[in-house]
């Protein structure tokens, strides 16, 4: 036998093993919960480096606002993150009612809300669990989590007529012509009903063996890197730190102070433990949704027929004499909008994902100056280099859904 020839072709084929291998992860990667561009250096199936590609959707939604009405930019922030359409919804009228010095609306506004708040947390975390487990090859969840989204997104079109795409909130505007009994009784069904899908899922996926394996230890963060690249929600509180909006007496909002709220915190930093966080923010949010469906029952909200905004005085839709220039002045206010003073305010709230806020420049017109959005999945894909670095190409799946992204708010 030729030993030479033998040695050579032996050498050559372990070269090979440890070779460098640069691929492309998306944008077409169904794992990609968007369109992600990832250039990953392998060591064989080790991910050495990730170079994230990022600005495919090139959507211009800031400067698009620039150029609307302020409350006709309301629809732009359903489609940043369209599956927390409503929380940026309230974000965006905060943020304008802070700019006209309206310090507070209603209490039954501030609870109503709230309540569409904590459904959309629901909804947001049912499909961020559902494809997480979905992208690493558990298909149960996913059925049962949509059918309770569909449930929440008829809640939505009840009250908005868009099962997404809401553009339900209003600037200083008040609810009670949607919000009747018939709607909070059936969703305090939708909330008895879902606690049972959460613990479907909960007996389906936390004590896996499977799950736990690809779970635990994979895309650990410390504290460190939470504050260093301000990373918010889930992403923060799986490291312990007590970071949450709803809770923060200096940052509070829409009167959350006022209700018993409680916020989960991890210890490990790792993909499981911010899927149990959002398994119990999901009971949580159903808990809240609960006290202030009961709450808003006991309460005797305005006439259904009477709508109120700060554009126009309120309109009594049974009133018997309504005149030609009461419908004038009511369509000339809708159209030059509303004029707000110079002024610039940034505000934040606690979203599914993270600190979601928006900073609005206004100059005496009836259109922002300036508008700039804070994106939590920004932020938050910032750790996806630090988390993949030294695993499987195959955990690559579990860390993006980990992170829970939506590139509509990146691509803003």
């Amino acid at each position: 036998m030729n030993f030479s020839f033998f040695y050579k072709w032996n050498s050559v084929k372990s070269n090979n093993l440890n070779k460098k291998l640069i691929i492309n992860f998306g944008p077409q990667h169904p794992a990609a919960h968007g369109v992600l561009r990832l250039i990953l250096q392998l060591s064989n199936e080790i991910i050495e480096k990730t170079d994230i590609h990022i600005g495919l959707l090139h959507r211009s939604t800031e400067t698009l606002i620039e150029t609307k009405h302020y409350e006709k930019s309301i629809p732009y922030f359903d489609r940043l993150d369209y599956v927390s359409m409503m929380t940026q919804e309230h974000a965006y009228c905060l943020t304008i009612e802070k700019l006209m010095n309206i310090q507070h609306t209603s209490s039954n506004t501030n609870l109503i809300r709230i309540l569409f708040d904590e459904l959309t947390r629901v909804l947001n975390h049912m499909l961020a669990i559902a494809c997480h487990a979905l992208d690493i090859g558990s298909m149960s969840s996913i059925f049962w989590a949509f059918e309770e989204r569909e449930n929440i997104m008829e809640f939505y079109e009840r009250v908005s007529g868009a099962r997404m795409h809401a553009a339900f909130h209003k600037i200083s505007s008040n609810f009670n012509y949607v919000v009747n009994k018939l709607l909070l009784e059936d969703i305090l069904k939708f909330i008895k009903n879902c606690y049972k899908t959460l613990n479907e899922m909960h007996n389906v996926l936390t004590y896996n063996k499977i799950w736990k394996q690809r779970l635990i230890n994979i895309g650990t963060l410390n504290i460190n890197n939470i504050t260093n690249w301000n990373l918010t929600g889930v992403m923060s509180r799986s490291v312990g730190l007590k970071r949450d909006l709803r809770l923060s007496t200096k940052h509070n909002y829409s009167s959350y102070n006022q209700i018993n709220i409680k916020s989960f915190l991890g210890i490990n930093g790792d993909c499981y433990d911010r899927y149990l966080i959002r398994m119990f923010e999901m009971g949580e949010s159903l808990n809240i949704a609960n006290l202030i469906s009961n709450k808003l029952l006991s309460l005797d909200l305005n006439n259904k027929n009477t709508y109120q905004t700060l554009l126009n005085k309120t309109w009594n839709k049974t009133k018997k004499n309504v005149y030609m220039e009461d419908i004038i002045e009511h369509f000339l206010q809708w159209h030059t909008g509303l004029v707000i003073k110079k002024n610039i305010i940034c505000n934040y709230i606690e979203s599914p994902k993270g600190e979601f806020g928006a900073m609005v420049l206004s100059n005496n017109s009836n259109k922002p100056q300036k508008c700039k959005i804070r994106s939590p999945s920004y932020f938050n894909l910032q750790a996806l280099p630090k988390l993949s670095k030294g695993h499987y190409l195959a955990d690559l799946a579990a860390l993006i859904g980990t992170i829970d992204i939506v590139f509509g708010e990146i691509d803003r």
